[in-house]
């Protein structure tokens, strides 16, 4: 069993301790450096290329890897190969039959060794962000033959593609063990990382990764053309044309300006703001009360349970006989932009004929001033592709707002995290979802945000929850193309 290497070029002193870590195994045959200038080391390979991201470079690592199993090394900081690290991978990736093998690792930050545990691969990681560690193992013959059939050029989303068409056929595998360690030198908090993807800087690597995850849904049948459910919104037994809805639990540095930007809006039609306290301990209940004895349209709403999240409390809302044709979210940290926000969604529902309404949004720290990336607008979201790339990304934008009897039938998932994007790919697997590309709220970025920052452990388990919803509704878009897509 011999394995040929290809690993990111990197500064000479980092690429030699590389190289020294992997010639360690006898399971080595040959290393393969792939960087912009060639390395002064005699005995290593050379491939010119400034990334393993491209796919003209995976075509010639699958022309030049002569081994039974190839490994890539995409990180450009020195490896440290844990003990029989090499040795393990390549048997359990034999005696699974494994396209792809990852693993756990170790990471060293900040000058402390940390263990980084993975998360297991499903069929509905299809995010282009998914952590496989900087070290994969992939059976040469199942590389050449997904690189054989990679039929787009692409700069920036060449791994992405390989590894969707390594899923089609064969097992993605991941090894819960810590086999080596990588060096983390991303010190931002969790909070700051998850709108890298939304970052107008990567605008033209977004493009290619939908390109890429639209082409594989096509090929294994969940691919949704641009067809919908009509809406005819004649349902008229509502008390208000609009409600407000804000799930809230101890904001009391933040509630109070929530609710007065939602007060302060102007309409030409009736709304209302219905609160759902989920039995706060601060002043926040006192907060609501005091404003929902000053104007009427302010409800008050004590869950008849304790067992909610977020989603859980969304459904209470929804369900109160108050609440208006559309159901429209804030957050308890956050404000409305302006004035005009209400009348901006409710006219977008019935311009776009469409169930749920995505705005954008404006990041800004507790002070209320911008900070990166600053304007989130999920300009990837398409009319006819933008229910096939939500399987990709990781968020559908905010604020979002929902046809009432069309939430009411879906309902909410009663969880505090990724409820509100399960609930977006099950509508629009039917529907229409509307977009409005102008900021319509201040998404206020501070300590007690419940994302700001996430230890691996609840990081992973929100990743694979998300996972494991875009696993779900994978299967369900599959069994809809084979019923024919009925509208």
């Amino acid at each position: 069993m011999k394995i040929s290497c290809f690993i990111a070029g990197a500064e000479a002193n980092n690429l030699k301790q590389t190289i020294k870590e992997l010639k360690q195994s006898e399971l080595v045959k040959e290393i393969f450096v792939v960087s912009e200038s060639k390395p002064n080391l005699p005995e290593i390979g050379w491939i010119k290329s400034d990334s393993f991201t491209s796919t003209s470079v995976l075509k010639t690592i699958a022309e030049k890897s002569n081994g039974d199993f190839t490994l890539f090394y995409v990180n450009t900081l020195p490896l440290k190969i844990g003990q029989n690290g090499i040795e393990r991978m390549a048997r359990m990736a034999s005696d699974s039959n494994a396209g792809l093998l990852y693993s756990d690792y170790f990471e060293l930050k900040s000058g402390q060794l940390q263990p980084h545990p993975t998360i297991e691969y499903q069929e509905g990681s299809l995010r282009d962000d998914f952590n496989f560690g900087s070290l994969h193992l992939y059976e040469t013959e199942v590389l050449k033959s997904a690189v054989s059939v990679m039929d787009n050029d692409y700069q920036f989303a060449g791994l992405y593609d390989l590894r969707l068409k390594i899923s089609e056929f064969h097992k993605i595998v991941r090894m819960p063990e810590f086999l080596y360690t990588e060096i983390e030198t991303d010190n931002r908090k969790s909070g700051q990382k998850m709108f890298d993807y939304v970052d107008p800087k990567n605008r033209q690597v977004q493009v290619e990764m939908e390109r890429a995850c639209t082409a594989h849904l096509n090929e294994i049948g969940a691919y949704l053309k641009p067809s919908f459910r009509k809406i005819a919104f004649d349902q008229s037994d509502f008390p208000v044309e609009a409600s407000v809805i804000i799930p809230v639990r101890n904001r009391e540095k933040t509630v109070a300006d929530a609710i007065e930007s939602v007060l302060s809006q102007k309409t030409k039609f009736d709304f209302n703001l219905i609160i759902v306290d989920n039995f706060s301990t601060d002043g926040t209940s006192e907060i609501v009360k005091s404003f929902a004895e000053k104007d009427d349209r302010v409800i008050h709403l004590i869950p008849n349970r304790k067992d909610l999240g977020i989603g859980g409390c969304w459904n209470a809302g929804v369900a109160h006989e108050q609440c208006g044709k559309f159901a429209i979210q804030l957050d308890s940290d956050d404000l409305y932009i302006n004035d005009e926000v209400i009348s901006r969604i409710v006219s977008a529902f019935y311009k776009q004929n469409c169930a749920m309404v995505v705005g954008s949004y404006q990041m800004v720290n507790f002070k209320l001033e911008e900070i990166p990336p600053g304007l989130i607008d999920h300009k990837e979201w398409t009319t006819d592709n933008g229910r096939n790339n939500a399987l990709r990304i990781n968020g559908l934008g905010a604020p979002r707002a929902f046809y009432t009897p069309v939430l009411r039938d879906v309902k909410v998932p009663n969880t505090s995290y990724g409820e509100d994007y399960a609930l977006g790919l099950n509508i629009s697997r039917y529907y229409q979802i509307g977009r409005i590309l102008e900021p319509l709220y201040l998404c206020r970025r501070w300590e007690e945000n419940s994302d700001a920052e996430l230890d691996i452990q609840k990081s992973n388990a929100h990743n694979f929850y998300k996972d494991k919803i875009r696993t779900l509704e994978f299967w369900a878009r599959q069994q809809y193309v084979k019923s024919g897509q009925p509208v």
